[in-house]
């Protein structure tokens, strides 16, 4: 089945629409990829889109959010072109939510180095000393 998807990076984000673009291009995927001023408009068959949109999180997690769109790109119901101008339906809802992605943004990487500042240290990987084996077991069979 054909899915259809934004790819939008939050304003803060070091990564531009033409670098997510350029991504998809080079991946060499048979999709149909759309730039705009948010992001970009990518549409293929689901698992293709599920690979390529997992591959572009990765390049910032934070900064890039995904977003189901119900029409492909250039689809007549929604292609400004063909229905005589003017912001195609749903701008401006995509504008108001753009305008909370730094906050969100910030928030998930702050919450990704909270997570890094409390996990425990990992423990010291050698060879067990004889007394301390001799304490497990007495404390285990005790």
């Amino acid at each position: 089945m054909r899915v259809t998807k934004y790819i939008i990076t939050s304003p803060e984000s070091d990564i531009l629409p033409s670098d997510i673009a350029m991504k998809i291009y080079g991946s060499r995927h048979d999709v149909n990829v759309k730039e705009t001023c948010f992001g970009v408009i990518v549409n293929g068959e689901e698992p293709v889109i599920n690979e390529l949109v997992k591959e572009i999180r990765d390049l910032d997690p934070s900064g890039i959010f995904i977003k189901d769109r119900g029409f492909p790109p250039g689809d007549p119901r929604r292609c400004r072109g063909r229905r005589g101008g003017g912001a195609r339906p749903g701008y401006y809802m995509i504008e108001s939510e753009s305008k909370a992605l730094p906050a969100i943004s910030r928030a998930l990487a702050s919450e990704k180095a909270d997570a890094k500042k409390a996990a425990p240290a990992p423990a010291k990987k050698g060879p067990l000393s004889a007394e301390k084996l001799e304490e497990i077991i007495k404390s285990e069979f005790s």
